[in-house]
Protein backbone atom coordinates (compact mmCIF):
# COMPACT_ATOMS: atom_id res chain seq x y z
CA UNK A 1 0.00 0.00 0.00
CA UNK A 2 1.30 3.57 -0.60
CA UNK A 3 2.97 5.27 1.73
CA UNK A 4 -0.32 8.09 1.84
CA UNK A 5 -2.42 5.68 2.18
CA UNK A 6 -0.30 3.85 5.49
CA UNK A 7 -0.18 7.22 7.21
CA UNK A 8 -4.02 7.89 6.66
CA UNK A 9 -4.43 4.18 8.19
CA UNK A 10 -2.16 5.27 11.04
CA UNK A 11 -4.06 8.98 11.63
CA UNK A 12 -7.17 6.87 12.02
CA UNK A 13 -5.26 4.72 14.78
CA UNK A 14 -3.87 7.45 16.63
CA UNK A 15 -7.63 8.88 17.15
CA UNK A 16 -7.39 6.89 20.42
CA UNK A 17 -4.15 8.12 21.42
CA UNK A 18 -3.53 11.38 24.21
CA UNK A 19 -2.21 14.67 22.89
CA UNK A 20 1.43 14.97 23.10
CA UNK A 21 2.76 17.81 25.06
CA UNK A 22 4.72 20.11 23.18
CA UNK A 23 6.08 23.10 25.23
CA UNK A 24 4.44 24.37 28.48
CA UNK A 25 0.87 25.49 26.71
CA UNK A 26 0.52 23.48 23.15
CA UNK A 27 -0.60 19.84 22.90
CA UNK A 28 -0.87 17.92 20.01
CA UNK A 29 -3.15 14.88 18.82
CA UNK A 30 -0.55 12.61 16.93
CA UNK A 31 -3.57 11.89 14.29
CA UNK A 32 -3.41 15.67 13.00
CA UNK A 33 0.38 15.30 12.40
CA UNK A 34 0.19 11.43 10.61
CA UNK A 35 -2.66 13.16 8.85
CA UNK A 36 -0.67 16.33 7.65
CA UNK A 37 1.87 13.73 6.85
CA UNK A 38 -0.32 11.39 4.85
CA UNK A 39 -1.67 15.22 3.33
CA UNK A 40 1.86 16.06 2.23
CA UNK A 41 2.67 12.90 0.66
CA UNK A 42 -0.53 12.34 -0.87
CA UNK A 43 0.35 16.02 -2.45
CA UNK A 44 3.66 15.07 -3.62
CA UNK A 45 2.85 11.54 -4.90
CA UNK A 46 0.01 12.61 -7.12
CA UNK A 47 -2.95 11.32 -4.83
CA UNK A 48 -4.43 14.21 -3.86
CA UNK A 49 -4.39 18.03 -5.34
CA UNK A 50 -4.34 21.38 -3.07
CA UNK A 51 -8.27 21.42 -3.95
CA UNK A 52 -8.54 17.75 -2.27
CA UNK A 53 -6.77 19.46 0.74
CA UNK A 54 -8.68 22.55 0.82
CA UNK A 55 -12.18 20.25 1.25
CA UNK A 56 -10.49 18.24 4.56
CA UNK A 57 -9.33 22.19 5.70
CA UNK A 58 -13.11 22.55 5.49
CA UNK A 59 -14.34 19.57 6.88
CA UNK A 60 -12.29 19.58 9.89
CA UNK A 61 -13.04 23.10 10.33
CA UNK A 62 -17.24 22.41 10.29
CA UNK A 63 -15.86 19.68 12.61
CA UNK A 64 -14.55 21.23 14.99
CA UNK A 65 -17.45 23.64 14.80
CA UNK A 66 -19.80 21.67 15.34
CA UNK A 67 -18.15 18.78 18.47
CA UNK A 68 -17.85 22.05 20.60
CA UNK A 69 -20.04 22.91 23.43
CA UNK A 70 -21.32 26.39 22.12
CA UNK A 71 -24.17 28.86 23.26
CA UNK A 72 -23.66 30.22 19.80
CA UNK A 73 -26.81 28.44 18.17
CA UNK A 74 -26.10 29.15 14.48
CA UNK A 75 -22.41 27.90 14.71
CA UNK A 76 -23.43 24.67 16.14
CA UNK A 77 -26.41 24.48 13.51
CA UNK A 78 -24.02 25.49 10.76
CA UNK A 79 -20.90 23.02 11.41
CA UNK A 80 -23.09 20.05 11.87
CA UNK A 81 -25.13 20.58 8.34
CA UNK A 82 -21.52 21.73 6.60
CA UNK A 83 -19.81 18.54 8.44
CA UNK A 84 -22.44 16.34 6.92
CA UNK A 85 -22.65 17.31 3.70
CA UNK A 86 -19.33 17.57 3.26
CA UNK A 87 -18.34 13.96 4.86
CA UNK A 88 -21.16 12.52 2.46
CA UNK A 89 -19.96 14.00 -0.71
CA UNK A 90 -16.26 12.68 0.37
CA UNK A 91 -17.91 9.06 0.94
CA UNK A 92 -19.56 9.50 -2.44
CA UNK A 93 -16.63 10.33 -3.72
CA UNK A 94 -18.32 13.65 -5.66
CA UNK A 95 -15.57 16.08 -4.72
CA UNK A 96 -12.57 16.40 -6.95
CA UNK A 97 -9.45 16.72 -6.15
CA UNK A 98 -8.86 12.68 -4.98
CA UNK A 99 -7.44 10.23 -7.12
CA UNK A 100 -7.32 6.93 -5.12
CA UNK A 101 -5.86 4.30 -6.77
CA UNK A 102 -7.08 0.74 -7.29
CA UNK A 103 -5.52 -1.81 -4.90
CA UNK A 104 -7.08 -4.87 -6.22
CA UNK A 105 -8.61 -5.18 -9.83
CA UNK A 106 -11.24 -7.66 -11.14
CA UNK A 107 -10.16 -10.07 -8.87
CA UNK A 108 -12.00 -13.57 -8.53
CA UNK A 109 -11.85 -14.64 -4.76
CA UNK A 110 -14.13 -17.55 -5.86
CA UNK A 111 -14.87 -19.58 -8.73
CA UNK A 112 -18.53 -18.76 -9.36
CA UNK A 113 -17.71 -15.30 -7.69
CA UNK A 114 -18.07 -11.93 -9.29
CA UNK A 115 -15.17 -10.02 -10.42
CA UNK A 116 -13.89 -8.24 -7.21
CA UNK A 117 -12.41 -4.62 -7.32
CA UNK A 118 -11.05 -2.36 -4.04
CA UNK A 119 -9.94 1.03 -4.19
CA UNK A 120 -7.65 2.90 -1.21
CA UNK A 121 -10.53 5.94 -0.98
CA UNK A 122 -8.63 8.99 0.81
CA UNK A 123 -11.85 10.90 0.55
CA UNK A 124 -14.15 8.63 2.34
CA UNK A 125 -11.40 7.64 4.68
CA UNK A 126 -10.37 10.87 5.73
CA UNK A 127 -14.14 11.94 6.27
CA UNK A 128 -14.63 9.13 8.07
CA UNK A 129 -11.37 10.06 10.35
CA UNK A 130 -13.26 13.98 11.02
CA UNK A 131 -16.11 12.44 12.20
CA UNK A 132 -14.26 10.22 14.22
CA UNK A 133 -12.43 13.05 16.29
CA UNK A 134 -14.89 15.97 16.48
CA UNK A 135 -18.30 14.18 16.63
CA UNK A 136 -18.02 10.55 17.67
CA UNK A 137 -18.36 9.28 21.68
CA UNK A 138 -15.23 6.92 22.32
CA UNK A 139 -13.62 4.65 24.71
CA UNK A 140 -10.72 6.40 26.21
CA UNK A 141 -10.02 3.80 29.04
CA UNK A 142 -8.77 0.15 28.74
CA UNK A 143 -11.96 -0.32 31.85
CA UNK A 144 -14.10 1.91 29.23
CA UNK A 145 -12.90 -1.03 26.51
CA UNK A 146 -14.21 -4.03 28.62
CA UNK A 147 -17.39 -2.11 29.34
CA UNK A 148 -17.89 -1.50 25.73
CA UNK A 149 -17.06 -5.23 24.70
CA UNK A 150 -18.94 -6.48 27.25
CA UNK A 151 -22.10 -4.67 26.40
CA UNK A 152 -21.84 -5.14 22.90
CA UNK A 153 -21.58 -9.08 22.87
CA UNK A 154 -24.43 -9.58 22.01
CA UNK A 155 -25.28 -7.72 18.64
CA UNK A 156 -21.41 -8.57 17.36
CA UNK A 157 -21.72 -12.56 17.55
CA UNK A 158 -25.61 -12.68 16.60
CA UNK A 159 -25.40 -9.64 13.63
CA UNK A 160 -22.98 -11.82 11.43
CA UNK A 161 -25.01 -15.28 11.52
CA UNK A 162 -28.38 -13.35 11.10
CA UNK A 163 -27.23 -11.58 8.10
CA UNK A 164 -25.30 -14.16 6.55
CA UNK A 165 -27.92 -16.69 6.80
CA UNK A 166 -30.51 -14.05 5.22
CA UNK A 167 -27.76 -14.14 1.80
CA UNK A 168 -27.39 -17.71 1.59
CA UNK A 169 -31.41 -17.68 1.66
CA UNK A 170 -31.25 -14.83 -1.14
CA UNK A 171 -28.70 -16.94 -2.96
CA UNK A 172 -26.75 -13.63 -2.63
CA UNK A 173 -23.23 -16.00 -1.60
CA UNK A 174 -22.45 -19.90 -0.38
CA UNK A 175 -20.01 -21.06 1.54
CA UNK A 176 -16.25 -20.69 0.58
CA UNK A 177 -13.48 -20.76 3.22
CA UNK A 178 -10.18 -19.11 1.21
CA UNK A 179 -7.50 -17.40 2.87
CA UNK A 180 -5.68 -15.38 -0.01
CA UNK A 181 -2.73 -13.67 0.06
CA UNK A 182 -5.08 -10.58 -0.23
CA UNK A 183 -6.26 -11.14 3.06
CA UNK A 184 -4.02 -8.45 5.17
CA UNK A 185 -4.26 -5.50 2.84
CA UNK A 186 -7.88 -6.59 2.82
CA UNK A 187 -8.95 -6.72 6.16
CA UNK A 188 -6.58 -3.43 7.23
CA UNK A 189 -8.50 -1.11 4.74
CA UNK A 190 -11.89 -2.64 5.14
CA UNK A 191 -11.64 -2.10 9.32
CA UNK A 192 -10.28 1.66 8.89
CA UNK A 193 -11.19 2.87 5.23
CA UNK A 194 -15.15 1.46 4.97
CA UNK A 195 -16.23 0.17 8.39
CA UNK A 196 -14.75 3.11 10.88
CA UNK A 197 -15.70 5.85 7.87
CA UNK A 198 -19.61 4.48 7.42
CA UNK A 199 -19.90 4.19 11.33
CA UNK A 200 -18.67 7.31 12.13
CA UNK A 201 -21.25 8.53 9.57
CA UNK A 202 -24.24 6.68 10.19
CA UNK A 203 -24.07 5.69 14.13
CA UNK A 204 -21.64 8.69 15.51
CA UNK A 205 -23.06 11.48 13.35
CA UNK A 206 -27.02 10.56 12.18
CA UNK A 207 -28.18 7.81 14.99
CA UNK A 208 -26.44 10.42 17.97
CA UNK A 209 -28.45 13.47 16.49
CA UNK A 210 -31.61 11.50 15.95
CA UNK A 211 -31.85 9.72 19.12
CA UNK A 212 -31.18 13.45 20.71
CA UNK A 213 -34.03 14.71 18.41
CA UNK A 214 -36.57 11.88 19.21
CA UNK A 215 -35.42 10.68 22.42
CA UNK A 216 -33.61 7.48 24.46
CA UNK A 217 -36.69 5.91 25.44
CA UNK A 218 -37.23 2.21 24.95
CA UNK A 219 -39.72 3.39 21.96
CA UNK A 220 -37.45 6.49 20.72
CA UNK A 221 -34.43 3.93 20.74
CA UNK A 222 -36.47 1.58 18.60
CA UNK A 223 -37.32 4.40 16.24
CA UNK A 224 -33.50 5.65 15.99
CA UNK A 225 -32.41 1.56 15.43
CA UNK A 226 -34.37 1.17 12.88
CA UNK A 227 -34.07 4.92 10.71
CA UNK A 228 -30.10 4.31 11.17
CA UNK A 229 -30.10 0.65 9.99
CA UNK A 230 -32.55 1.35 7.58
CA UNK A 231 -30.85 4.67 6.24
CA UNK A 232 -27.51 2.42 6.02
CA UNK A 233 -29.31 -0.66 4.11
CA UNK A 234 -30.52 2.15 1.09
CA UNK A 235 -27.56 4.13 0.61
CA UNK A 236 -26.12 0.36 -0.88
CA UNK A 237 -29.46 0.05 -2.99
CA UNK A 238 -26.69 0.22 -6.30
CA UNK A 239 -26.47 -3.15 -4.95
CA UNK A 240 -29.69 -4.64 -5.73
CA UNK A 241 -32.82 -5.36 -3.75
CA UNK A 242 -31.00 -8.35 -1.37
CA UNK A 243 -28.13 -6.10 -1.10
CA UNK A 244 -30.04 -3.19 0.29
CA UNK A 245 -32.09 -5.69 2.84
CA UNK A 246 -28.33 -7.94 3.97
CA UNK A 247 -27.11 -4.03 4.15
CA UNK A 248 -30.20 -3.39 6.59
CA UNK A 249 -29.80 -5.98 8.77
CA UNK A 250 -26.34 -4.93 9.37
CA UNK A 251 -27.08 -1.47 9.85
CA UNK A 252 -29.89 -2.48 12.40
CA UNK A 253 -27.35 -4.79 14.19
CA UNK A 254 -24.80 -1.63 14.29
CA UNK A 255 -27.52 0.35 15.75
CA UNK A 256 -28.15 -1.50 18.23
CA UNK A 257 -24.75 -1.87 19.89
CA UNK A 258 -24.10 1.94 19.56
CA UNK A 259 -27.69 2.31 21.07
CA UNK A 260 -26.33 0.05 24.47
CA UNK A 261 -23.05 1.13 24.51
CA UNK A 262 -23.17 4.71 23.14
CA UNK A 263 -19.51 4.25 22.11
CA UNK A 264 -18.32 3.89 18.23
CA UNK A 265 -15.92 1.11 18.69
CA UNK A 266 -19.21 -1.23 18.95
CA UNK A 267 -20.65 -0.84 15.81
CA UNK A 268 -17.07 -0.60 14.15
CA UNK A 269 -16.37 -3.93 15.71
CA UNK A 270 -19.87 -5.31 14.81
CA UNK A 271 -19.73 -4.06 11.03
CA UNK A 272 -16.27 -5.37 10.63
CA UNK A 273 -16.89 -9.16 12.51
CA UNK A 274 -19.23 -9.48 9.33
CA UNK A 275 -16.91 -7.84 6.58
CA UNK A 276 -14.49 -10.13 7.64
CA UNK A 277 -16.49 -13.45 7.93
CA UNK A 278 -17.52 -13.05 4.67
CA UNK A 279 -14.84 -12.47 3.03
CA UNK A 280 -13.16 -15.65 4.79
CA UNK A 281 -16.04 -17.98 4.95
CA UNK A 282 -18.09 -17.09 1.90
CA UNK A 283 -18.47 -16.28 -1.88
CA UNK A 284 -16.86 -12.65 -2.13
CA UNK A 285 -18.20 -10.08 -2.94
CA UNK A 286 -21.24 -11.92 -4.17
CA UNK A 287 -22.11 -14.83 -6.86
CA UNK A 288 -21.58 -14.09 -10.19
CA UNK A 289 -25.28 -15.09 -11.33
CA UNK A 290 -26.96 -13.48 -9.17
Amino acid sequence: MPVTFVLLALSICAVWLPSIRVGAKLHVPPWFVLLFGAITSGLAQGYLTFLAALWIALLGLAGRLAGQPVSIRWQLTFGTTFASLLALALALHLLPGFYNPVLVANAHFSVDAAPYTQYANFDKAVGGLILLTFLCRRTRTLAGWRQCLRNASLPILTTTPIAVGLAIALRYVEPDFKLPAYIPVFLITNLLFTCVAEEAFFRGFVQERLATAIGFGRIGSVIVILISGLLFGLVHYPGGIAYVAICSVLGCGCAYSYAITRRIEAPILTHFALNAVHFIGFTYPRLSNF
